[in-house]
């Protein structure tokens, strides 16, 4: 692969993947690792940013992901996963580059700012969670990351890594830095269940790629839908409607989804019809996740991340070396 281009991707171990990982960058991933040169990163470092009082929570979910990320068809000899936190290049890349971007340009971020105010982080900001666009940029240029796919709201946070690279690459007059290219994923953004927010693991609105049928199913009963739609017979409303969006992100057959929304809006369609389908739907992706998922053991993800972790630190440590010598502070 070494002639193929370097994706990098990653999460934060922060609980299990969900349906909205899975269509936002999961999904690509499958697919990259193909035709890229893949890295995918396990955020252990950004998730403390906002969980540092829990370290456990983290720790334990590191495991979870990476059995997530092999259950959905990430394979270990195509692509490499491994540890944030392990890798001792990225803190000191983030560093350098803390010097190349101001405290306000941080702050003007739409998804730091979006994130702050989620958080309740209005009157007690740790410097870590402002600074973390920066330890992105430090994770993507040290792999020389030609691909990013992301979710839209990440977007923000890959334009911030191109200033700092194109920063870095003027002031020092080199061309160590890539610009990094953004892949959107399938779905920009996949609404939560409860149909307020997006689908997300501190919202606990989101159906995870391990949850049980039972559980699947309780969830998917349970989405909003059209308050307004009171009988059967009723005309319902499609804007706005977590059922057909889910549908809209999931289902294989389009024709049929447009064709169940006319049918819903003019009435005679009713809420529980659409939630079997999506139902059956949902099943159909998750049931053979949830298989293999079970038949990963424990000492499999640690041999995995381990060799992963090894083969990522060659990497990360030969860009900082670069980078290094391209500000001069190579003494010896």
């Amino acid at each position: 692969m070494a002639n193929k281009h370097t994706v990098l991707t990653g999460d934060r171990p922060t609980g299990p993947l969900h349906l909205g990982h899975y269509v936002g960058s999961l999904l690509s991933r499958v697919a990259l690792q193909d035709t890229h040169n893949q890295y995918i990163m396990i955020a252990d470092i950004q998730a403390l940013t906002d969980n540092f009082e829990t370290p456990q929570k983290v720790r334990d979910n590191v495991f979870e992901v990476a059995k997530d990320y092999l259950a959905i068809g990430i394979d270990p000899s195509k692509s490499t996963i491994f540890i944030q936190s392990l890798i001792p290049a990225l803190a000191e890349l983030t560093v350098f580059y803390l010097n190349l971007v101001t405290v306000s340009r941080l702050e003007r971020n739409p998804t730091v700012k979006a994130e702050i105010q989620q958080k309740g982080f209005d009157t007690s900001l740790p410097a870590g969670f402002l600074c973390y666009p920066v330890s992105q940029a430090a994770d993507i240029t040290a792999f020389q990351a030609k691909v990013v796919p992301v979710g839209e709201d990440q977007l923000p946070m890959l334009e911030q890594t191109n200033e700092i690279v194109r920063r870095f690459n003027r002031i020092y007059s080199c061309e160590v830095l890539k610009e990094v290219e953004i892949w959107p994923g399938k779905v920009g953004r996949l609404v939560g269940i409860d149909g307020q927010l997006k689908a997300s693991k501190s919202a606990g609105n989101a159906i995870y790629l391990s949850d049980g049928e039972e559980e699947v199913k309780r969830k998917v009963m349970a989405m909003f839908t059209d308050p307004t739609h009171l009988k059967v017979s009723d005309p319902g409303k499609v804007d706005g409607n977590v059922v057909f969006a889910y549908l809209d992100a999931f289902h294989h057959d389009k024709e049929e989804v447009a064709a169940l929304k006319a049918h819903y809006q003019r009435g005679g369609l009713g809420d529980m019809t659409i939630k079997k389908l999506l139902l059956e739907t949902l099943e159909a992706l998750l049931a053979p996740i949830r298989q293999r998922r079970a038949s990963i053991s424990e000492k499999q993800v640690r041999e995995i991340l381990l060799e992963g972790t090894q083969l990522a630190n060659k990497t990360a440590n030969h860009t900082l070396q670069m980078v290094r010598e391209a500000i001069g502070v190579e003494y010896f």
